[in-house]
């Protein structure tokens, strides 16, 4: 648990200070950060601690889902928030272009891994990834569906208020899947031979009334992907 407990906090903070790297990169975010930083300009809190406030009010949407939340989950609504204060209060925004490139795809890659070693100390979703798992399981829709729906209104929500939305957008939705697929297995907590340690997301997803016949199980790789079904 002592080493589940480090890699969760090490990827939650990594995850933070690489958000702060494609903030200031200027080049675009990824969906939930566009709405984070188009709130945060038209609010008196920070851009971390606009992401700590969306993560509690999302965290509440879990109880008429009756999903429960680990441990795991209520540091990611708090660390990944101060993390990435921390990374904007350091980093500068570069004027050269080609280094603001760099920051971006740093602050990609960054992030897909540390989103694999966070998801692999399975110790619980974070509030936004657990909101679609909630609705999956009790619609019976597919992920797809409802990390489309949910990723494509907070990125409009997000744009009208002034978020960025750029290239940095594009090659966020078409990669960090692949990264995180790639670092997971390097990153993967070693699961007690009971298999209590069995993955947070994982699961047969059932339908409303009858359960589906076949099982579904959600992969760590569908984490900023949303193929999984």
């Amino acid at each position: 648990m002592t080493n589940r407990l480090a890699r969760l906090l090490i990827g939650l903070f990594l995850y933070g200070f690489t958000m702060a790297m494609m903030v200031e990169s200027t080049l675009g975010l990824d969906p939930w950060d566009v709405f984070h930083e188009g709130l945060a300009d038209h609010l008196p809190l920070t851009f971390g601690q606009v992401v700590i406030l969306v993560g509690a009010v999302v965290l509440l949407l879990w109880i008429p889902l009756r999903q429960m939340p680990g441990i795991g989950t209520v540091f990611n609504v708090i660390v990944i928030g101060l993390a990435a204060d921390a990374g904007i209060a350091v980093i500068d925004q570069p004027d050269n272009p080609w280094l603001r490139g760099a920051l971006l795809v740093g602050g990609v890659v960054g992030n897909g891994l540390a989103g694999a070693i966070y998801i692999g100390a399975q110790l619980g979703p974070g509030p936004r990834d657990g909101l679609w798992l909630g609705l999956v399981r009790r619609t019976g829709r597919s992920v797809r569906f409802w990390r489309t729906v949910i990723e494509v209104s907070v990125l409009a929500i997000g744009f009208v208020l002034g978020g960025t939305v750029g290239v940095g957008t594009v090659l966020y939705a078409l990669t960090i899947g692949p990264i995180v697929q790639f670092f997971l297995p390097l990153t993967q907590a070693r699961q007690p031979s009971d298999g209590s340690g069995r993955p947070h997301w994982s699961g047969t997803m059932r339908s409303r009334g009858a359960p589906r016949t076949e099982g579904c199980t959600i992969t760590g790789s569908s984490v900023g992907s949303g193929d999984a079904e």
